[in-house]
């Protein structure tokens, strides 16, 4: 599968040539869906892949980008994620699932983070509805392949759409990189805004100038950045990731 999928994205001239090889990948496996979602510093998305064009729709119409478990957690980082360990606990993800199973998704779903050049962030997915025994069978007979094939599909894109690669960040303020960090400790903006003896509102005004020299669509896009573009260190194994954070903390993020 590996040497076959190297040779397709080697040949590949267009983006729809990707389609075909994504295609093509699924039906190998023999599983519901692989899809590949390249978000950029900025919130634009672009993917291809086998999920119905009616999700594609819906999962762009509400934002989900924003909440998605998925893309919270791989936005931080390097290692393949299985949806079995994401916290699915929260109100919000739990209608998130539910609405993905109901357009047919699958139960079961296995991301690899990409992180590019400049801050660029892709993830390849592969999704299916099966006993956790049947997925962990699937997952451990390719892992290797997927992983590889994730990295070969990710630098063809870069190649193929080189114009869709985000800007350079610009240089943060100590302020600015000591919100960002404060923030993706978990604290909520008015422990932060306490620890810097500043106001809340020049804290907003500190997070919009870092959101904006980072390129990117929210807080929670800027601490991501920040994290990929090496900005600020969370330091030690108790890191949290977006998707670990609290509730009133990721609400925080995103007002």
């Amino acid at each position: 599968m590996l040497e076959l999928a190297a040779g397709q994205l080697e040949a590949a001239v267009s983006l729809s040539d990707l389609q075909d090889i994504v295609v093509g990948l699924r039906d190998s496996l023999e599983i519901d869906h692989i899809v590949y979602h390249w978000v950029s510093a900025d919130g634009e998305q672009y993917g291809c892949g086998t999920y119905d064009p009616v999700w594609v729709q819906r999962y762009v119409d509400q934002d989900y980008l924003r909440i998605d478990p998925v893309i919270l957690a791989c936005f931080q980082r390097y290692h393949p994620v299985d949806w079995r360990r994401l916290d699915w606990s929260s109100r919000v993800a739990r209608a998130f699932r539910k609405d993905a199973l109901d357009h047919g998704v699958g139960n079961q779903g296995y991301s690899v983070p990409i992180h590019g050049p400049s801050g660029q962030f892709a993830l390849l997915t592969l999704s299916h509805t099966a006993s956790d025994e049947d997925w962990d069978a699937v997952v451990g007979a390719h892992q290797r392949e997927i992983i590889l094939i994730a990295h070969y599909l990710n630098r063809k894109a870069l190649e193929i759409a080189s114009n869709r690669a985000p800007k350079p960040s610009k240089t943060l303020s100590p302020r600015e990189v000591d919100a960002l960090t404060y923030l993706a400790m978990g604290y909520a903006r008015g422990q932060v805004a306490e620890m810097l003896a500043i106001s809340e509102h020049t804290l907003r005004a500190d997070i919009e100038s870092a959101r904006l020299k980072l390129n990117a669509q929210n807080t929670i896009s800027a601490v991501a950045q920040a994290l990929l573009h090496g900005h600020i260190v969370i330091g030690g194994t108790d890191r949290a990731a977006p998707g670990d954070w609290p509730g009133k903390e990721r609400a925080a993020l995103a007002s």
